[in-house]
């Protein structure tokens, strides 16, 4: 999906939602929990009930990858459902993968790859190792790069705020450092909810970039703040939720109770853009 046919899909849906696909078979409706494709039932309930309320779907990899060679194939029955769909939507690996280059090669082509088994349009990666370990992940053309820039965990303030001789944050250097790896049409940034003030540094560095943005709802986050401090002229912002969507029923109305979470938010994003 190019820059333009999201910011288009962003304008057609008025939403900049992202539902996160974090499924836990623990936490599911105890009627799918032992049923066949149980996960993929559970994920196919949530895509129909939310698919025209979100932009973008996000499954987070460890879930599946925990559950071994199953795990695998229940994400690649969700996968191959969402491209079936006759709408489009946005799809991200939240895999955090990043090594050396030949490695990251490898990774890129198992989650990217159009001719592949899953063809996602972007992967979460993660900066430390550096250029080599990242730019491998942007060879694929319509797809995307979303780097850790600032997260919205406790342990972000471990390094990422940490500051060098001249006062600048490690995040700032790596939002700075890595507009030499990609384009505003190619990289995102994931910035936590939690962290909205500093939105206005991140715009200062990467004004026109998309920003991922997890935390809102379940971790705290401030949809309203996220807003006030970044949007952009394209609106730049992809809003992540996940347990307060997927989760907001344990019973057979899950689906329905998931619509109703992502209404609510889209009917937010809707007043703001």
């Amino acid at each position: 999906m190019t820059r333009q046919e999201l910011v288009s899909l962003i304008q057609e849906r008025r939403s900049f939602l992202c539902v996160g696909l974090d499924t836990d078979p623990a936490k599911m409706p105890e009627h799918l929990r032992n049923a066949q494709d149980g996960i993929f039932q559970f994920n196919r309930a949530i895509i129909d009930a939310t698919i025209d309320l979100c932009v973008a779907y996000k499954p987070n990899i460890a879930f599946y990858e925990a559950l071994g060679l199953e795990g695998l194939r229940q994400l690649k029955l969700t996968m191959d459902y969402i491209h079936s769909l006759q709408k489009p939507v946005f799809t991200i690996a939240d895999a955090k993968r990043g090594d050396i280059g030949n490695t990251s090669e490898r990774y890129a082509k198992a989650f990217l790859d159009p001719q592949g088994d899953f063809n996602f349009d972007a992967i979460t990666v993660a900066p430390y190792m550096g250029a080599d370990s990242v730019t491998p992940f942007t060879v694929y053309p319509g797809k995307w790069v979303i780097l850790l820039a600032l997260t919205s965990n406790k342990g972000a303030f471990d390094f990422q705020l940490t500051e060098d001789k001249n006062g600048t944050p490690l995040y700032q250097r790596v939002l700075e450092t890595s507009k030499q790896w990609g384009k505003e049409d190619n990289m995102m940034y994931v910035v936590g909810a939690t962290k909205a003030e500093m939105l206005t540094d991140v715009r200062r560095i990467v004004p026109g970039s998309f920003l991922l943005v997890p935390g809102v709802g379940a971790q705290g986050g401030s949809l309203e703040e996220v807003c006030r401090y970044g949007l952009n002229n394209d609106c730049g912002l992809l809003v992540n939720s996940s347990r307060g969507i997927i989760y907001a029923s344990p019973g057979t109305d899950f689906a329905e109770a998931a619509a109703r979470e992502a209404r609510k938010l889209q009917q937010q994003m809707d007043a703001v853009l």
